[in-house]
């Protein structure tokens, strides 16, 4: 006894058995995936190196380097500080304290110049100041000190004299030692 299908069943069937063979192939296909070697670039997550009495982790995916050693319990890792961390802070904190720095220098400058013009206005002083200074002169304004290296010949003088003093330091010693032992 043969049942006739009709077509709407017919292509729908087919549109299920399509749909199934096409998640099935897709399953397969990522369990291939996942049962593949990685390649060689790729070995895994952590990059380990022997050390003395250990091994050094470090981790592809962070960046971060792990000390692992064999203690009487098992083995045990611990994070080595991350010294680039902790400069790259201290650099930004000295960058952002020195723009505070620079804002609160300028607003002195600007409230400074902005008092004594207010205060002192050009007329009400006196044509001749007694006690005003004469504006300092140029060396006086830019005073350096500058302290000049020593020559070739009096590191020369320096070198000698300490080489005589070091001779007669060690004559002394060696005269007390004989003074000591009873060799005079």
């Amino acid at each position: 006894m043969s049942t006739a299908t009709s077509p709407s069943k017919f292509s729908t069937a087919i549109a299920a058995g399509a749909v199934i063979f096409a998640l099935a192939g897709s399953v397969a296909g990522i369990g291939a995936a996942v049962a593949q070697p990685l390649p060689d670039n790729e070995k895994g997550r952590y990059s380990m190196s022997t050390v003395g009495d250990g091994v050094v982790r470090l981790d592809t995916r962070t960046g971060a380097v792990s000390t692992c050693s064999n203690g009487g319990s098992g083995w045990a890792c611990y994070a080595v500080p991350d010294e680039r961390a902790a400069l790259d802070a201290e650099i930004g904190r000295l960058q952002a304290d020195n723009e505070r720095l620079k804002a609160e220098l300028a607003a002195r400058e600007s409230a400074v110049t902005g008092k004594i013009d207010e205060a002192l206005p050009q007329e009400s002083l006196p044509k001749t100041d007694s006690l005003k200074k004469s504006d300092p002169k140029v060396a006086e304004g830019e005073r350096k000190i500058e302290i000049p290296l020593p020559s070739d010949q009096d590191m020369d003088r320096v070198m000698s004299f300490l080489e005589r003093a070091w001779k007669r330091l060690i004559e002394m010693a060696n005269r007390v030692q004989k003074d000591v032992s009873g060799r005079i």
